[in-house]
């Protein structure tokens, strides 16, 4: 960290090459697409290089740093006119939709990660903030502007649509 606060190119590289990796994988998780994700990486590093001697070592650099990428991510969608529907005034309760049977679906990896990639952006970025980056609720709310409720919403239904195109998947090749 000093080194790069000290202008040595080295220590950019050194930086990049330990973390492009997975925050790349962090940014392909909520924008969907490899070449968006690349963008997004390469501007979280561009601002992180730039804001580097205000880091403050609160937290670790790679921390800090997924929270640059998942933040350009988040900004990303936005701009592509992501819209996260405000559900809590539409009188529904998604409690009493239809339950699918989780237990009784076998998958692997491979077809979760495609069939997450299927998901349309709202409910991938959602899933993904939550069941992948470990946000909560309540921080993925702040993060998107949106109300606590939404949130949750769009998690349910995101996991409802995958847990669907899973099914699917798995008829279809039966």
């Amino acid at each position: 960290m000093q080194q790069c606060i000290d202008g040595e190119r080295a220590a950019y590289k050194a930086l990049y090459d330990r973390y492009s990796k997975a925050m790349y994988n962090t940014a392909v998780r909520i924008v969907g697409k490899t070449a968006d994700a690349e963008d997004v990486l390469q501007e979280a590093f561009t601002d992180a290089f730039m804001q580097i001697k205000s880091f403050e070592k609160k937290s670790t650099f790679g921390a800090w740093l997924k929270q640059i990428v998942v933040f350009k991510s988040i900004s990303f969608l936005k701009k592509q006119r992501l819209v996260f529907s405000d559900l809590e005034n539409t009188g529904k309760d998604f409690a009493d939709e239809e339950e699918l049977n989780e237990e009784n679906i076998w998958f692997t990896v491979d077809i979760i990660k495609q069939k997450i990639q299927q998901l349309p952006d709202g409910y991938r970025t959602v899933l993904s903030l939550y069941l992948m980056e470990g946000y909560d609720h309540e921080e993925i709310a702040e993060i998107l502007n949106v109300t606590h409720t939404t949130v949750r919403t769009q998690y349910i239904r995101a996991k409802q649509k995958l847990l669907q195109l899973i099914k699917n998947s798995i008829d279809y090749a039966e």
